[in-house]
């Protein structure tokens, strides 16, 4: 699964309000973010295989990356009272990635309906011959300070994702 011939992409580097968004890392309505990832030796199991709470935390850095790269920086969403926790999971595992291995998680906001937000999930090969998970996750807006959910997501947030969902329709 290794093909020593075809060029990784670097990982991106970690968000934060003075680094500028990567090229390759960019959120486009109706279509995929991508987020490389590789399986190091700290995400698998005794045999080489990636731990299935791995994939979980994959996708939290696609969609938080996917988030930055619309305009919605995590630590402003704190900073703003927000949290964004995962009220629903539903996941397919295909295939078993094994250590070494260069994937890419490929995070869709399909809809945001209130302060609900739906996401979609594929983890691929480079090649992207091979699925080795689907998912779907839905997040909602929870007030930090009260413990409670959300009459309303903050109008820049909202607004960052009606301009980005899969389906504009929707919001």
């Amino acid at each position: 699964m290794i093909d020593k011939d075809k060029q990784v992409p670097q990982l991106p580097k970690l968000p934060t309000s003075a680094i500028e968004p990567e090229a390759g890392l960019e959120a486009k309505t109706q279509s995929w973010f991508e987020y490389p990832v590789k399986a190091q030796p700290h995400h698998t199991d005794y045999a080489g295989i990636v731990w299935h709470g791995t994939y979980l935390t994959w996708m939290e850095e696609a969609r938080v990356e996917y988030l930055r790269s619309i305009g919605v920086e995590f630590a402003d969403l704190v900073a703003m009272g927000c949290d964004l926790p995962v009220v629903e999971l539903s996941l397919r595992y295909h295939l078993p990635i094994r250590l070494g291995v260069s994937a890419i998680v490929k995070a869709r906001l399909v809809e945001s309906k209130g302060v609900r937000i739906n996401w979609d999930y594929e983890i691929q090969s480079y090649d992207r011959q091979e699925i080795f998970l689907t998912g779907k996750v839905v997040l909602v807006g929870v007030d930090r300070e009260k413990g409670k959910i959300m009459r309303q997501l903050p109008p820049q947030v909202q607004d960052a994702l009606v301009r980005h969902t899969a389906d504009a329709g929707k919001i």
